[in-house]
């Protein structure tokens, strides 16, 4: 079953006007692939596409793994004083020195999926398969394929190799140009 998100998400793709595709279009660099990292790129991509917009998504760098068919998300507290979770009925962060501690990584991590579940977020493997349905252009970084060794098998079926001269290409003809 669809989470909420993914369900509304769904529908509307599937109810999008046309019309609205010729008036704007969006491109999204997508940088980083932790599990908090990985949202807003493609819930931001699914919105666009529903609302009947051209979207295209560059994966580059450590937003590649993203692709990858297995995903393995992690979330880190480290470094990140916004990240306050709801715990004993106030929003409790992490300090710094904390994150040093072998396993808090993990368990951050997995206090974040749990949340995630039981708010109804869908989770990044099915957001990425909405994209593909609605058409969303994905784009696999072949500069940052030969640097960190991936082949386009390593990768979910679907998106197409190509370097910066293609995503510039497609960002100066885009409405909407996202660095995330």
């Amino acid at each position: 079953m669809k989470s909420s998100e993914a369900q509304i998400v769904s529908n509307a793709i599937q109810g999008a006007p046309e019309a609205a595709a010729a008036t704007k279009s969006m491109s999204i660099i997508v940088t980083k692939g932790s599990l908090d990292w990985a949202y807003p790129p493609f819930i931001l991509a699914t919105t666009a596409a529903a609302m009947g917009m051209p979207v295209t998504m560059f994966f580059t760098f450590y937003g590649l793994p993203l692709l990858l068919k297995k995903l393995d998300l992690q979330l880190t507290a480290a470094g990140n004083p916004a990240m306050k979770m709801p715990m004993m009925g106030m929003h409790m962060g992490l300090p710094n020195l904390l994150t040093a501690v072998p396993g808090v990584d993990a368990a951050c991590t997995v206090m974040m999926k749990n949340m995630m579940s039981k708010k109804g977020i869908a989770p990044i493997e099915e957001l990425r398969s909405l994209a593909l349905e609605a058409d969303v252009r994905m784009i696999a970084c072949q500069m940052t394929l030969d640097l960190f060794e991936y082949s386009i098998d390593d990768m979910i079926e679907g998106p197409e190799i190509g370097g910066a001269a293609t995503y510039i290409e497609c960002a100066a003809k885009s409405d909407i140009n996202l660095f995330i």
